[in-house]
């Protein structure tokens, strides 16, 4: 899969250039989902394991697409085609939306809690994570009743754990060296 990862990325980078500079940023991301959502059906995926010519397969992929892709993703479409990349496009668009949420300044926040949190709760933390971070928050909560009390923030790399059962772990760590 990192071989994926590795061919959809100059394709990823490539669109999104292309799109802040059309400033189509939200279209292009609509372009890609839905073309990614393509590449994952089953029948497409067989075709695109047989020995299909480019230009047919390209063809076919644009076709199945209509109206959903504009003539520069179909460029993109056909490039790719062209390149035996088709079956990177999931890639392609996960990448996509990724450069456009640094783009934007924006970032995806877990939270874990032992109890369902609050409207207020949930404002606290993501205003509190916005100005930690410097990015626009947007909260992805879930209730883990084995925490105990307290909750776990994941933020890319950081992590905040500030649950019972996490100080509980640390204090028998620190009771044990």
């Amino acid at each position: 899969m990192s071989d994926l990862t590795t061919i959809a990325r100059p394709y990823a980078k490539a669109a999104f250039d292309f799109a802040v500079e059309k400033d189509q940023l939200d279209q292009w991301g609509q372009m890609l989902s839905f073309a990614a959502e393509v590449a994952k059906n089953q029948q497409v995926k067989e075709l695109l394991s047989s020995s299909m010519s480019a230009e047919k397969l390209a063809e076919i992929f644009v076709a199945i697409c209509g109206e959903q892709v504009n003539a520069h993703g179909q460029n993109l479409l056909q490039v790719m085609a062209e390149n035996g990349r088709l079956k990177a496009l999931p890639d392609v668009s996960a990448q996509f939306f990724a450069l456009k949420k640094e783009h934007e300044k924006e970032i995806d926040v877990e939270v874990i809690s032992a109890f369902e949190l609050s409207s207020e709760q949930r404002a606290n933390i993501s205003s509190k994570l916005e100005v930690r971070l410097a990015r626009k928050v947007k909260l992805n909560c879930s209730v883990d009743q084995a925490l105990l009390g307290g909750v776990i923030i994941r933020a890319g790399d950081l992590v905040i754990d500030n649950s019972a059962r996490g100080r509980l772990n640390r204090l028998g760590d620190a009771l044990q060296s």
